[in-house]
């Protein structure tokens, strides 16, 4: 009973999911990477379906894109602690550490 229980959900997905088999012919170039998306792993009759293909994700990209949004994010924190520095909402103490 317990079994058909957890078999139930396993069922539902799968029918969602659609027929899923291997592709063993050329790969289609007409279909973006970005679009392709795959939340199967396994196939109808129970194989484990190969890995999907890996896109690199270089340093040269990961730089420029995380650059530009730090440098702005810094630009915004800064103008925006002067702000209210400016209307004496923050003002940050001195600490006299002479002792």
């Amino acid at each position: 009973m317990a079994s058909a229980i957890l078999r139930l959900p396993l069922r539902l997905f799968t029918r969602n999911a659609g027929v899923v088999s291997r592709n063993t012919g050329s790969k289609t170039p007409n279909i973006s990477k970005t679009t392709q998306s795959r939340t199967a792993v396994s196939s109808s009759s129970g194989a484990v379906l190969p890995k999907p293909d890996k896109t690199p994700f270089g340093l040269i990209r990961m730089t420029a894109v995380v650059v530009p949004f730090l440098y702005v994010g810094t630009l915004i924190s800064k103008n925006f602690a002067a702000l209210l520095e400016e209307h004496d909402i923050f003002v940050p103490e001195d600490d006299d550490d002479d002792d």
